[in-house]
């Protein structure tokens, strides 16, 4: 199975200082790895008009429900979530993390998991940037992030 992260309205690359938050330029959003901080999926640029990744993953059965691992799925079963991180890019191309969002898996609804697990896909949209114009952070689930099962061979999409 393979989850698909499909975001939108990204902050821009510069973000302004403002009240409890410093300001950063060159800003860049990728997925982090579990238990490899530094390894970082699909560096995309904050002023992109859109960023995407596909993490692939595994789904096995729960007393009440389904679980989903992978490389890049975070936390213990039952409060899984893909750290969406948010970082300055120097000159030299170092990362600087500065922010991170969990999309929160315990946020799918169990009949969109399953047709997921069925179809091949699971896909989140949601838009990045949060009410005070800066990078989104913090837990995000419904309605902030819209959840589907889709096929992986390009059919017809599954919405839940």
């Amino acid at each position: 199975m393979q989850i698909r992260i499909e975001a939108v309205d990204l902050p821009g690359r510069s973000c302004p200082a403002g009240p409890g938050f410093p300001g950063y330029g060159n800003v860049h959003v990728a997925v982090q790895r579990r238990a490899r901080p530094d390894e970082l999926l699909d560096l995309h640029p904050g002023d992109a008009t859109s960023a995407a990744w596909t993490l692939e993953c595994a789904a096995s059965p729960l007393a009440d429900g389904l679980d989903v691992k992978g490389p890049h799925v975070q936390g213990r079963p039952g409060q899984r979530f893909v750290y969406l991180v948010w970082g300055e890019v120097d000159d030299a191309g170092g990362f600087t993390m500065f922010r991170r969002a969990k999309l929160m898996l315990d946020g799918v609804d169990g009949q969109v998991l399953a047709e997921a697990v069925a179809a091949g896909r699971l896909v989140a949209r949601l838009g990045l940037t949060d009410a005070s114009g800066h990078p989104l952070c913090a837990a995000v689930r419904p309605p902030r992030v819209t959840w589907s099962a889709e096929e992986t061979t390009g059919g017809a999409e599954r919405r839940g």
